[in-house]
């Protein structure tokens, strides 16, 4: 299934050919390097038995990764038709494996595909990246069957869906990823590997849901409240932000501060104080 997809020319040819070139307003950074693509594509948990859903495939390069390592089916979300005649090609190729939506990711319900399991895995544009997690995860908690989330993001923003508590990066993000799944680093990826190359490094970073946690999810809406509440002025301490409130009920002094309180301790402030 793959013969074809692997006999296309490269994808800078393919670029020149067409006269694609990235495009600022969509935040676009074109991975070109063929390690690096089949490492991302390679690293999505049972590939070769779950639909994938691409966000942001550019000019095919992760989406051609993503069919050779053996995706039963693809779906590639593209908001720029000018990569449409590549996209094209690659699609005529996939042997039926592929399918492109040129629409914006922002607005497209998943739900509309009719795919009873399926895995996320995008090298994100950089101006939306963090929207579209955010709303992933909403859907995870909601129900929708994404198994995985295999996604490349600035490396900052890498840090801040990992980091724990204590940490400088940590925040509402982290916070709202760790109470529905278990997330982590893969590994760093240069700015030497796109082009244009940007000023910053990035990272993949790949996202698991996890039942158990989500089956103890409070209201998002009440979570997100509270973590925009303390993280809000995050150097203040929470009697500061917050007074009034009988901070021993959940352990704490009051003297803390939010870049230090867990996940679990802000789940639970949302069911009290919200």
């Amino acid at each position: 299934m793959t013969d074809m997809v692997s006999s296309l020319p490269p994808v800078s040819a393919m670029m020149r050919e067409s006269g694609l070139e990235p495009k600022k307003q969509f935040g676009q950074n074109f991975l070109f390097d063929l390690n690096l693509t089949g490492r991302i594509a390679n690293s999505v948990p049972n590939i070769t038995h779950t639909p994938v859903v691409e966000v942001g495939p550019g000019p095919g390069g992760l989406t051609r990764a993503i069919l050779l390592a053996g995706a039963p089916r693809v779906i590639a979300i593209e908001k720029d038709l000018t990569t449409s005649p590549i996209l094209s090609q690659i699609e005529f190729a996939s042997n039926g494996r592929l399918s492109v939506v040129y629409d914006d990711a922002l607005r497209v319900n998943f739900a509309d595909f009719g795919l009873s399991d399926y895995a996320i895995c995008a090298n994100l544009p950089y101006n939306v990246g963090t929207e579209l997690l955010i709303g992933w995860l909403k859907k995870i908690a909601n129900g929708e069957p994404i198994s995985s989330l295999t996604l490349m993001f600035q490396r900052e923003v890498a840090l801040r869906i990992t980091s724990r508590p204590g940490a400088e990066h940590y925040g509402r993000l982290a916070v709202l990823t760790s109470l529905i799944a278990d997330a982590r680093i893969l590994f760093d990826v240069p700015n030497t590997a796109f082009v244009p190359r940007p000023r910053v490094q990035s990272a993949v970073v790949q996202i698991i849901p996890n039942p158990e946690k989500i089956a103890c999810l409070p209201d998002v809406s009440k979570l997100e409240q509270i973590t925009a509440t303390l993280f809000g002025q995050r150097r203040k301490m929470i009697r500061s932000i917050m007074p009034g409130t009988d901070w021993g009920l959940y352990g704490l002094t009051g003297t803390e501060r939010a870049e230090v309180l867990s996940p679990e301790t802000f789940a639970l402030l949302s069911k009290n104080l919200i």
